[in-house]
């Protein structure tokens, strides 16, 4: 355990042998925040460590590989830490700790006092939530969104390929490595007719955009999203809203593209300014636009794959991070032949 810089006052290392640690954790009431309801939080520390964990009391039981159960500890560690700001953990939470955890172990945490400084590749800081990738595809994926200047993710809903390039984009603008972040869609109904919608154009818009206003509110808070909406640091646009522009010192992200034709694609990906990146995201499978027309996502994605400049990533149902069940959903219909 020498490698952990453990706090005294907020846990105690009470038996440490080859296969079990034993830690007293002093104050309940940060106990019960970090343990969460029915110690859900604990369960899910199981299946990430591949270890056991055992509450009574105070006392924490951790038995398992020793590297994975000195893990544990530094995660609780953490956890107790970040319980003086937040009165309850999210799943993403206690994953993105743990994954701090594990992929920084063998480092010296001696002179670290905040481990959500240490800085990885694969983890993203925002000021609301720290995001990770959590396959292999979602790890080359940030990669390649901070090498290339044409992205394209192709796959189902909940693999990311929309989450993680707005949490990238926040996380440069907040850097003051680019200047805007512009997040577009294509204003096509999915399936329904919404009939008349009152308001400005605006607000006609604006129930198209809505996964994107979510996205940005769980990663930089409500507030602090319509101020940058306000000042024009940030941007929700339609597609159609693109032509005519240069778009420089600029993170762009294209969703739903499969909603999009390829003459819209193309105009879009010309819009392509200096220190600029464009993502063009969509599930081949969800294409919402009328019989006359032809979705321009794989064409586009296709007539682009020679350009080395371009990065084409395809996800699959292991890539989706929704409900388990979703994953089960997909590849049924797909064994099926159905589109979903």
């Amino acid at each position: 355990m020498n490698k952990l810089a453990i706090s005294n006052d907020l846990l105690q290392i009470l038996d440490t042998k080859k296969d079990l640690i034993s830690i007293h954790i002093k104050n309940n009431h940060l106990l019960a925040k970090i343990s969460g309801t029915v110690d859900e939080n604990f369960s899910l520390l199981e299946k990430l460590s591949h270890t056991k964990i055992s509450l009574r009391g105070n006392l924490i039981t951790i038995k398992g590989n020793k590297k994975n159960s000195e893990i544990v500890v530094r995660t609780i560690e953490n956890l107790l830490k970040k319980s003086f700001e937040k009165n309850d953990f999210e799943e993403d939470d206690i994953i993105s700790v743990y994954s701090i955890q594990s992929n920084n172990f063998n480092k010296n945490y001696e002179n670290s006092d905040d481990d959500f400084s240490i800085e990885n590749k694969f983890i993203i800081k925002t000021p609301r939530k720290t995001v990770y990738a959590r396959t292999e595809k979602q790890k080359k994926y940030l990669e390649i969104l901070s090498k290339y200047n044409i992205i394209y993710a192709l796959g189902p809903a909940g693999t990311g390929k929309t989450f993680l390039p707005v949490a990238v984009a926040v996380k440069k603008l907040i850097a003051g490595e680019i200047k805007k972040i512009i997040l577009s869609r294509p204003a096509v109904e999915a399936g329904e007719n919404l009939g008349f919608l009152p308001g400005d154009l605006k607000d006609k818009i604006d129930p198209y955009l809505i996964p994107l206003y979510d996205s940005l509110s769980e990663l930089i808070g409500q507030e602090k999203m319509n101020k940058k909406i306000e000042d024009g640091s940030i941007e929700i646009a339609p597609l159609a809203f693109m032509r005519g522009r240069t778009l420089k010192d600029s993170f762009v992200i294209l969703d739903e593209a499969q909603n999009a034709t390829e003459t819209q694609i193309k105009m879009f990906l010309t819009r392509l300014g200096k220190n600029t990146t464009m993502v063009v995201n969509g599930d081949p499978t969800q294409i919402d636009l009328p019989n006359s027309k032809i979705s321009g996502l794989l064409n586009s994605a296709n007539v682009l794959s020679g350009i080395e400049e371009v990065k084409i990533v395809k996800f699959d149902a292991q890539d989706v991070q929704r409900h388990p069940l979703v994953s089960k959903i997909i590849e049924a219909y797909k064994k099926n032949s159905f589109d979903v």
